[in-house]
């Protein structure tokens, strides 16, 4: 008997998406067609690559509004917000797109009479890329668009809660032109997963998803000398201090907690305030968050959807009693949101006060409206509650003082340091983790490195 999945759909639990899973003979024949693909698709120039991706993001981008749709039936991020996340993904592909031919060129060294010497980036093969559903589309476009611009052939692997996204995907690059090969997409299960993982055929694994999942795909990987990309999880701080705007500080520290119910692998859960301002930011934080209208996020209207499912929501909940049961106070009343039941996906957001780091909320991603504020005396105190975490994926502090900024952030240990902003990607600089946020890296020119293989030509004149 087949297997099947079956997307529930967190606003209302209906099934919105059911699709039968690849057979064994489904997943031999397309790994072995990425396989053939992926000769043909190499010696085609990158100048026609890149057209045919270019294509490929403009014909996803014309169906922005269905497709920001489709995302909201599937996770239940607000329909207000959902478009942006196909900006998002233009953005960022555009910018790999501009900036392959020089980060794909030949690495000469210092010339030698009689020798010609370089260095020639080569496609590592096939990739397959294992997206999760948070951000279905921003997640996918790291590893894909340079995976393909690099002359990759490309299988991706969807989350089972947005399949649709994996499909589109597919329709933008059939319509665009694509050989047939170049760029797949397979609905498996776990097992199936791992046994692509281990195929001969795969050549380098994306993954983006739980510190389990990575173990998962490590564990796969064993053994076969490939290369395997990391994003994990992440419990991300922030440290504002006391010379920071806090009106601004407030508003970007409770929105990198919040949107799109907290589910953000680099949204902000830890804040660390200056003692001398952390009265006057609380009251600011609070205040912003009831701002929020909990509800259906097909409303226009709404600002905070429910977490992923119902499940989810009772483990985060759990989360909660436990810090409160350890003495920090919840400050916002879940009964001002009148869809937060106590038992279902739908969750009011939550800022705890009178935290420490023996609590899971300061220690262990949540995934949900979830945040915990502690107090400090001074720089080195936040430093030292910012590092004492097994994660690492970005970091931020708000100040007025670029200089010490910048000292700060030499100290601690993470993958993106910003000031003053936080929960995003600059498509120019390589996203990537420590610890156990993972290893590797995706976008800017760094990111092509992780997709191709160095290969040496060394040819000498006979005069």
């Amino acid at each position: 008997m087949s297997q099947e999945i079956v997307t529930i759909s967190p606003i209302d639990g209906r099934i919105v998406v059911r699709r039968e899973c690849a057979s064994p003979a489904n997943i031999d024949a397309a790994l072995g067609l990425a396989r053939l693909a992926q000769r043909a698709w190499k010696a085609t120039s990158l100048a026609e690559r890149s057209a045919l991706v270019a294509r490929a993001v403009d014909a996803l981008v014309e169906r922005k509004d269905d497709i920001g749709a489709e995302l909201t039936l599937q996770m239940g991020r607000p329909i207000r917000y959902t478009p942006g996340e196909i900006g998002g993904f233009e953005a960022r592909a555009r910018h790999m797109i501009a900036i392959a031919a020089q980060a794909l060129a030949d690495v000469e060294p210092e010339p030698i009479d009689g020798f010609t010497r370089f260095i020639r980036r080569e496609p590592v093969g096939v990739v397959l890329v294992v997206a999760p559903w948070n951000y279905p589309l921003l997640t996918a476009v790291n590893a894909i668009v340079p995976a393909l611009l690099a002359g990759n052939t490309v299988l991706l692997k969807h989350s089972a809660q947005t399949p649709l996204v994996a499909e589109r995907l597919a329709q933008a690059f059939r319509s665009a032109g694509l050989p047939e090969g170049v760029f797949q997409y397979l609905h498996t299960g776990h097992d199936d997963t791992r046994r692509m993982i281990g195929s001969p055929e795969v050549d380098f694994v994306c993954f983006t998803g739980s510190v389990a999942g990575g173990v998962a795909v490590e564990q796969a990987a064993a053994g076969r000398f490939i290369g395997v990309g990391l994003e994990l999880g992440a419990v991300d701080p922030a440290y504002v201090r006391a010379d920071a705007d806090l009106a601004h500080a407030a508003e970007t520290l409770v929105d990198a907690a919040f949107f799109n119910s907290g589910q953000s692998c680099c949204g902000i859960q830890r804040m660390y305030v200056h003692q001398a301002v952390m009265d006057e930011f609380i009251e600011r934080a609070v205040a912003l968050t009831l701002q929020y209208k909990l509800g259906n996020p097909l409303d226009p209207d709404t600002t905070l959807g429910p977490v992923v499912r119902a499940a989810a929501a009772n483990d985060i909940r759990g989360v909660l009693a436990q810090a409160m049961a350890k003495g920090a106070r919840g400050l916002i009343d879940a009964r001002r949101f009148a869809l937060d039941s106590g038992d279902s996906a739908y969750m009011a957001p939550q800022i705890l006060v009178g935290v420490d780091h023996g609590m899971h909320i300061m220690r262990e991603e949540c995934f949900g409206p979830v945040c915990g504020i502690m107090p400090v005396a001074s720089d080195d105190e936040a430093i030292a509650l910012m590092n004492d975490s097994s994660y690492g994926l970005s970091a931020a502090v708000f100040t007025q003082d670029p200089v010490r900024a910048l000292a700060i952030g030499e100290r601690v240990d993470t993958g993106t340091w910003f000031m003053n902003r936080c929960d995003y990607l600059d498509p120019a600089l390589a996203w990537t983790g420590i610890k156990n946020s993972g290893r590797g890296a995706t976008l800017s020119r760094i990111g092509f490195e992780h997709l191709t293989r160095p290969k040496s030509f060394h040819l000498k004149a006979m005069l």
